[in-house]
């Protein structure tokens, strides 16, 4: 099994919005562009399926995100193998669950991204919602200034 370690493999399977939410773990997965093209398509049987792992400071200290990293490493050991789709990269994400999750609970979540996430349907994209606030367009409140109107006389 193959690692992904440059940023912009994890941004490129990041991209594609393709991924499945388990309690234990999230599993980004993208079909592995085909040459210098930068097409898609899956690139058949002899090509092997790639993982990359990460965590986020919102998990914990340095401590308690190397030991999610290890937890995961350990389940992708024993399901990618098997059950990764030839010619993929996959990004594993930890969550702050994984480090009091079973580890057979981890395996079962690991194996139902797996399973589920060729055919699951790109999320939509990130949109921002517009911001309510004090002032500003479309608020309905003066931007500045005395809310009192004042009459000329």
């Amino acid at each position: 099994m193959e690692r992904l370690k440059k940023r912009a493999e994890f941004l490129r399977v990041a991209g594609t919005r393709r991924k499945w939410v388990t309690p234990g773990l999230i599993l980004q997965g993208a079909p592995r562009p085909v040459g210098d093209s930068g097409t898609t398509e899956c690139a058949g049987q002899d090509r092997f399926a790639r993982i990359g792992f990460t965590v986020t400071k919102k998990v914990g200290k340095a401590v308690v995100r190397n030991r999610v990293r290890r937890r995961l490493r350990a389940v992708a050991d024993q399901l990618v193998i098997d059950l990764a789709v030839p010619g993929w990269d996959y990004v594993v994400i930890g969550r702050q669950q994984t480090i009091e999750r079973p580890f057979a609970d981890l395996i079962d979540d690991m194996r139902a991204a797996l399973q589920r996430l060729p055919d699951a349907k790109p999320s939509a994209p990130y949109m921002p919602r517009p911001r309510k606030g004090r002032g500003g367009k479309g608020s309905g409140k003066p931007a500045t200034g005395n809310p009192v109107s004042r009459v000329p006389s």
